[in-house]
């Protein structure tokens, strides 16, 4: 299961905020006036796609940092502290 929750958050945020800023960008102006002449849409993308791409960001960068305690140097040697002390878990040793 290496499949970080943040990653696929990322990319519906970001996909979400392409779409807006899109739209931002192709409506026409006399839509905002409602909004006191303020293109919402395509601040409010930016916002979502800025959002969203921090998210996939961290997601993968998240998903290096799983691994086993044999693929990392601070796992080994906490393994091997736990060895020398007897505090080892016999239970999810290996065979």
């Amino acid at each position: 299961m290496g499949l970080d929750i943040r990653t696929p958050i990322g990319l519906m945020f970001a996909t979400l905020g392409i779409v807006l800023v899109l739209t931002g960008l192709l409506v026409d102006s006399s839509v905002y006036q409602h909004s006191l002449g303020i293109n919402v849409n395509l601040w409010w993308g930016l916002v979502l796609l800025v959002f969203g791409g921090l998210m996939f960001i961290f997601g993968r960068r998240g998903s290096d940092a799983m691994k086993t305690a044999e693929e990392n140097a601070e796992g080994r040697k906490i393994e091997e502290m736990e060895h020398r002390l007897g505090l080892e878990d016999e239970t999810t040793s290996k065979e």
